[in-house]
């Protein structure tokens, strides 16, 4: 089944992790001065994504801990 949600700006990527990203409902900026920018202008946190191999275990406890950090205000990117 396609995926019919709007593309994030990593569907501009080359990189085939990227890529498969490109459909989340985070606004995910790829590595790179944009993200600090934006992050900076609006005094935002960054929360970067480096993948699954280290972070994957530990993702449901930040969600239950946290809450969906998916629709907060901090600035994502993915590296």
């Amino acid at each position: 089944m396609p995926n019919k949600s709007k593309p994030n700006r990593l569907i501009a990527e080359k990189s085939p992790y990227l890529l498969q990203h490109a459909h989340n409902p985070v606004d995910w900026f790829p590595w790179g001065e944009e993200a600090f920018a934006k992050a900076k202008r609006e005094n935002k946190p960054v929360l970067v994504s480096i993948g699954y191999s280290t972070t994957c275990h530990w993702w449901p406890g930040i969600i239950k801990s946290c809450g969906t950090p998916l629709k907060d205000n901090r600035s994502h990117f993915k590296r």
